[in-house]
C-alpha cells in the first residue's frame, strides 16, 4: 500500500499531511454525460420541465457539490475554491448532456476531487429533475481529463 497516499506505514488510513506542500495554482477538469430520450432531451432544451430550468439548475448544483467536496469524500481536505465554471453540451442525435467542469484553487493540495464531485452532481441533478419522464437515463464516463499544477506537474488524459 506504500503507493496509496491515504494509507500509512501500517495500513490506516489518514488524511495526507500537506502542511509542507507549496502553494500553487491548482486547476482540474473532469467531465461525464447523461444519456436519455428524445423526448426528455426535448424537455430540457424547451425549458418546460415541471421541475425548472434543468440545466440552470445542474449547475448550481454542480458549484454547490464542488464546494461540499470535503464533507462527502472523507479524506478529502477542505480546500478554498477561486473557480468553477460548469458547461453542458447537447448532442441531439445522441441524446445525450455532457458536462464540463474546470475547479481551480490557490493552495497545497489539487482540485480534482471537487471538478469529479462538481460533474457527478450536475449529472444526478439532470437525473432527478427528469426521472418522472424518465428513469431509464443513465449517467456515464465520469472522468478526469487534465489536471495542473502541483508537484506532479500537468496531466492529461490520452
Amino acid at each position: 500500500m506504500n503507493n496509496l497516499t491515504h494509507f500509512d506505514a501500517s495500513g490506516q488510513a489518514h488524511m495526507v499531511d500537506v502542511g509542507e506542500k507549496a502553494e500553487t495554482r491548482r486547476v482540474a477538469v473532469a467531465c461525464g454525460s447523461i444519456h436519455m430520450q428524445a423526448e426528455t432531451l426535448a424537455t430540457i432544451e424547451s425549458g418546460d420541465a415541471k421541475k425548472g430550468d434543468v440545466l440552470g439548475i445542474a449547475r448550481i448544483a454542480a458549484i454547490q457539490g464542488a464546494k461540499r467536496t470535503s464533507e462527502l469524500i472523507p479524506l478529502c481536505h477542505p480546500i478554498p475554491l477561486t473557480k468553477v465554471s460548469v458547461e453542458f453540451h447537447i448532442e441531439r442525435p445522441a441524446h445525450t448532456v455532457h458536462c464540463r467542469v474546470t475547479a481551480e484553487t490557490v493552495g497545497r493540495t489539487g482540485v480534482e476531487m471537487e471538478a469529479l464531485t462538481a460533474a457527478s452532481v450536475a449529472l444526478l441533478t439532470i437525473y432527478d429533475m427528469c426521472k418522472a419522464i424518465d428513469r431509464g437515463m443513465t449517467i456515464r464516463e465520469i472522468r478526469l481529463l487534465e489536471k495542473l499544477g502541483g508537484k506532479s506537474g500537468h496531466w492529461q488524459a490520452g
